[in-house]
């Protein structure tokens, strides 16, 4: 099983070069880039000082020389082939040098360190309440299954599933957010104004009160596929021959549901915490752009509007290093906690 996993790393290089090498020549061929949106800053700046008068009058001049439209691609590096340009960016992140942004020019790993604390808080906090709430209704789904109980609550854990996060956002800001007819939640925003001299009570409250309708977004997509893949995996093993004999035995109903069945009924939910390290991080664009905070996925939203390709493919170096590992260390916790698994 060692060289399983050792060969799993190996093919991270080949990936991680296909997935960057991919992206990086789309981008790079996507019309709208960062020298189309100089050369048209340039023209801009002209037309405004000539007035609009001599403007429109001179309309077909205002283009720029060919000497300063080659420098602007020397800035940019877009003077070179797309393999040159590709592997000249490749070496700098070899050398953990992602570049500076065409933006906010600053080192693309000082702009998204920043975002860092928000995608953790969001993604760590959606993660543990889905599985706080997820495994326990999907045990309680197992034991009443056929029940009233069971049929509603699967057709709203379905109806929510069937939701898009960033779409269920909306809709709570319209009804819940602030100037709506129930104005409850804030519509936007990571913390409060004041949150420099809220005590700790205060700073408390008002990250409850701004990150509610945030996480309940993030948690809605993976609520379904937790819940059903509990009380399923849980109803599998309770009709088991080890749950039979526990019960021949005298065991009491609870000590054999939770003590014996669900233990093996949490191996598919506990091969998932590999992808832990990529969730906290990789954000959502979506979801972060409807309420206006400004973490990891408002970054990458805004750098791929804006054509700012250092910090877009700086967030894809991360989330693919990380996705790729969590991979890994998912089928390695899958190993550990399941002694019948060998991979080969």
């Amino acid at each position: 099983m060692t060289a399983y996993f050792i060969r799993r790393f190996l093919l991270i290089i080949p990936t991680f070069l296909g997935i960057t090498l991919a992206v990086f020549v789309i981008m790079h061929f996507v019309p709208g880039g960062p020298v189309e949106r100089r050369i048209m800053q340039y023209q801009m700046a002209a037309m405004n000082e000539g007035g609009a008068a001599a403007a429109s009058s001179s309309r077909g001049s205002q283009s720029l020389p060919d000497d300063a439209i080659q420098q602007i691609r020397e800035y940019y590096g877009f003077d070179k082939p797309v393999h040159i340009r590709y592997a000249l960016w490749l070496w700098k992140v070899l050398h953990l040098d992602l570049g500076n942004s065409y933006i906010y020019q600053d080192p693309v790993w000082d702009v998204i360190k920043s975002r860092f604390p928000v995608s953790i808080f969001l993604g760590v906090t959606g993660f543990l309440l889905s599985y706080l709430v997820c495994i326990p209704l999907g045990v309680f789904k197992a034991i009443r299954h056929g029940s009233r109980f069971d049929f509603v609550s699967s057709a709203l854990v379905f109806v929510g599933y069937a939701i898009p996060g960033w779409a269920l956002g909306t809709a709570l800001l319209v009804f819940l957010g602030g100037g709506s007819f129930w104005s409850i939640f804030p519509l936007g925003g990571f913390r409060p104004d004041n949150w420099a001299y809220l005590s700790t009570w205060g700073k408390v409250t008002g990250q409850i009160h701004y990150m509610f309708l945030p996480v309940l977004c993030y948690m809605v997509g993976a609520f379904a596929t937790d819940t059903i893949l509990t009380k399923n995996s849980l109803m599998e093993n309770l009709g088991q021959d080890y749950v039979r004999t526990a019960f021949a035995k005298g065991l009491t109903e609870h000590r054999v549901i939770f003590v014996h069945a669900l233990r093996n009924s949490l191996i598919p939910i506990v091969t998932g915490l590999g992808h832990v390290i990529s969730l906290m991080l990789a954000g959502s664009f979506l979801i972060e752009r409807v309420f206006n905070i400004d973490g990891m996925g408002y970054l990458g939203y805004t750098a791929i509007l804006q054509r700012d390709y250092p910090v877009a493919l700086g967030i894809l170096v991360i989330s693919s290093v990380l996705m790729l590992v969590g991979n890994i260390l998912s089928d390695i916790i899958y190993a550990m906690v399941d002694p019948r698994i060998r991979f080969k």
